[in-house]
């Protein structure tokens, strides 16, 4: 069952901190946009599944990334997106989203997303794997 968007944005919220809905509403839209361009196939229609609509239809967005980012290049790019970033602040952000979207996801589900992305994810989904 997806998560409800009012839910899914209180954790976005509370998790990076932001003093207003539409900061979180925003970084929330860059970092999935970014995420969905990296995932294809049933893991991508999956995750998009447990997600609210409106998210959903942002993950679920045709553009393919040219080629994988590294984590390292992924909160640049988040950087990049978001008026006022830093690399400092977009790696915030980039936690507080994808920290949200494995809670939504659930073990099974995040591990196969994890799998579909460049070594070092599972730290900014906050599910370090064990060396």
């Amino acid at each position: 069952m997806p998560m409800h968007q009012e839910a899914f944005l209180d954790h976005v919220q509370e998790r990076g901190e932001y003093q207003t809905r539409e900061e979180a509403e925003r970084v929330a839209r860059v970092v999935l946009a970014l995420l969905g361009a990296h995932l294809v196939g049933t893991v991508r229609a999956a995750l998009a599944a447990r997600l609210p609509e409106t998210y959903a239809l942002v993950l679920l967005n045709p553009l393919q990334a040219a080629e994988p980012l590294s984590p390292e290049r992924f909160v640049r790019a988040t950087a990049a997106w978001i008026e006022g970033a830093t690399e400092k602040t977009a790696l915030w952000d980039v936690g507080a989203v994808l920290s949200t979207v494995a809670a939504a996801a659930g073990e099974d589900l995040t591990r196969e997303v994890l799998l579909q992305l460049p070594p070092g994810y599972d730290l900014l989904f906050g599910h370090p794997r064990p060396t």
